[in-house]
């Protein structure tokens, strides 16, 4: 087994399409963030770039970390998720090795702000924190600690409503 050391991240390429979503299907009890990911690569939120997998050293894509525009209030951000693994690669580091590697990418593309709904002992390791301290909220029912955002750069964190795009159906 690898460790996150050993995993290959990189961007999506067009013939990993067909594997992330098997990932996604193999990673969820429904086909709801496999669909949701073919559906934000038709979004103008889809940003070219930030579609990154995690790869065996034999090339295999076992892991898949997502970020598309998102808003917090008119300011841009970025929302992670889907996020999965190949169930037989799960805690391996796999996840993790593509979630660092896209916000490394979104950073380097210039990119400030992230946000997250997810497991709030999970993403707390990226540097997520609960959104609600910086004023940063959904216009849905969630459990505050659910949200969380992440700055990766000096930028102050806006304060507002996030905005995600239409497939997310948020």
């Amino acid at each position: 087994m690898c460790t996150e050391s050993n995993w290959v991240t990189r961007a999506e390429a067009d013939a990993d399409i067909p594997a992330i979503r098997t990932i996604n299907l193999a990673a969820f009890e429904t086909a709801e963030e496999a669909d949701l990911v073919d559906a934000l690569r038709a979004d103008p939120a889809w940003i070219a770039g930030l579609s990154i997998i995690s790869a065996r050293p034999d090339g295999k894509p076992t892991g898949y970390a997502l970020l598309t525009r998102c808003h917090i209030d008119d300011t841009p951000a970025l929302c992670l998720g889907p996020c999965a693994v190949l169930p037989e690669y799960q805690r391996t580091g796999a996840g993790s090795a593509a979630i660092r590697a896209a916000l490394v990418a979104a950073e380097q593309a210039g990119e400030h702000f992230v946000v997250v709904l997810g497991h709030p002992t999970y993403y707390p390791r990226f540097g997520f924190t609960r959104a609600s301290q910086y004023g940063v909220r959904l216009n849905i029912d969630i459990p505050d600690e659910a949200l969380m955002v992440l700055g990766l750069d000096s930028e102050q964190l806006p304060s507002g409503t996030v905005r995600y795009a239409p497939p997310f159906g948020i």
